[in-house]
């Protein structure tokens, strides 16, 4: 096999030849660094590499397999952490030039995970300013540009991570998602971006312990090997309270299922809002699949009103909360969109917050009785397709004006308000090439079935197989 080959298998394929030692540790390292120096500098994914580093992490991956000692379900896969993830010696700079120079002493918790489950990390992953932003680009790093047209975004905010994957340069990778960021990417990126339910990935360090909105979660080339990482990732810690105390385990099972009878709400644009007719007619060529896994779809929605107000409202207070301190010191260095973003926060009265906290619960009740009826929701995950990379965000969509940076992604901060979990999965390609992801959202906490669903969408239409001709 090819190292080119080497760096397209699954991870879990991946893994299982490193345990059964047919390919060892080094070698597939080596794989992906070649790749890596051969096709990154055409799309910059990765930002930081620490090659010697992950070299040594290797040869001491080997030597544990040589003494057959037991190892761990990522043992020697090559990963890359999110540069918003903080990372032990290895420089974090959140994509910001207030941090461009920061070496934390140490590392977040889904970074220990993954370590202590035998991954190896080769670098950090490029991401927008402080994750704000649906488009991957930075003023330290510059942009990340989409492996199927370098001419367009990759989308993001786990631009980098996506783009990594699809790739190969990478086996797993970590993302983080408050208004679409582990979703918009892998959609922009014909891969798999899977956003937990709150606490089910728990999050540590982070000024917001107990904030509900913002996850992290795992991105990978297809859903069994995003449910590999969720179950490495998942599970409760005293640093995190909002954890989901049900450890990964099941996670690692096969998601293999049986969907004849169950009921697919479907809505091509949520209510109303607009999406390109060119996304429009990915996501409506993808309907009849879920009919023929089995599954009762019906046109549904649930009712979102006042979702916008929710996710607007919050996501401000969350942006001053965590970088109103930093921005009063170093105003100078953020793009515009972010001190728009802290100020909106920072001039937030309590009763806004009250009300937008009474209109969540609201929400929350009114999804719940919803997906009674309706065991899976089912949509567009972006209402655009990749755009322009020079463009930092679309201002209209079908004629409609977008009023800020954050109003082109509704299709997936709505559903963040939600609280369900929801993937971004595959579903085909535009007529110029670019690649569509469909969004399944699935009940409270129930990101086992989401994966269910997706993998047998997966297997029925495998879109994700397709891969970016440069990086070939």
């Amino acid at each position: 096999m090819g190292a080119n080959e080497l760096c397209f298998l699954s991870a879990i394929e991946l893994a299982g030849r490193l345990r059964r030692r047919e390919v060892s540790c080094r070698e597939v390292l080596e794989a992906h660094l070649a790749q890596i120096a051969r096709v990154d500098p055409q799309v910059n994914a990765i930002v930081t590499l620490v090659a010697e580093r992950a070299l040594a992490d290797a040869a001491e991956a080997d030597r544990t397999l040589a003494r057959g000692d037991a190892v761990g379900p990522l043992h020697g896969l090559p990963v890359a952490h999110k540069d918003l993830v903080v990372t032990r010696g290895i420089r974090t700079t959140f994509g910001s030039r207030a941090l461009e120079h920061f070496v934390p002493d140490q590392d977040a918790l889904l970074v220990e995970r993954m370590r202590a489950a035998g991954a190896i990390t080769v670098g950090k992953t490029n991401t927008p300013e402080f994750g704000a932003g649906s488009q991957t680009f930075n003023a330290v790093f510059g942009a990340t540009r989409n492996p199927y047209d370098p001419t367009k975004t990759c989308g993001g905010s786990s631009g980098g991570a996506a783009v990594a994957l699809a790739c190969g340069m990478i086996a797993l990778a970590d993302g983080s998602d408050l208004g679409g960021s582990l979703r918009n990417p892998a959609s922009f990126c014909n891969v798999v971006g899977l956003r937990p339910a709150a606490g089910r990935v728990p999050s540590w360090p982070t000024d917001a312990a107990w904030y509900p909105l913002a996850v992290e979660g795992p991105m990978a080339r297809s859903v069994a090997d995003a449910a590999l990482l969720l179950s490495v990732l998942a599970g409760p810690d005293p640093r995190a309270p909002i954890s989901i105390t049900e450890d990964g385990a099941r996670f690692a099972l096969p998601l293999d299922r049986d969907f004849r009878g169950v009921r697919v709400a479907w809505s091509a644009d949520l209510g109303g809002l607009p999406v390109d007719p060119r996304v429009a007619a990915v996501v409506a060529a993808a309907r009849p699949t879920f009919t023929d896994v089995g599954c009762e779809v019906v046109d549904a929605e649930p009712d979102l009103r006042d979702a916008d107000q929710v996710f607007n409202v919050m996501r401000a207070w969350r942006m001053a909360l965590t970088l109103g301190p930093l921005l009063e010191m170093q105003r100078d260095v953020f793009k515009d969109t972010v001190v728009w973003n802290v100020e909106q926060g920072l001039a937030l009265s309590g009763m806004q917050v009250a009300a937008a906290e009474r209109q969540r619960t609201l929400i929350y009740h009114r999804v719940r009785e919803f997906m009674q009826q309706h065991r899976f929701l089912v949509l567009p995950v972006s209402q655009v397709a990749p755009f322009s990379v020079d463009e930092p965000y679309p201002t209209e969509i079908n004629g409609e004006a977008m009023t800020s940076y954050i109003d082109w992604m509704r299709s997936c901060s709505w559903i963040t308000v939600t609280g369900l979990p929801a993937i971004s999965v595959p579903a085909g390609f535009t007529a110029d090439g670019l690649p569509v992801g469909i969004q399944i959202v699935g009940r409270h906490q129930d990101e086992w079935g989401v994966l269910q669903l997706a993998h047998a969408f997966e297997q029925a239409t495998r879109w994700g197989r397709l891969r970016p001709a440069l990086a070939s």
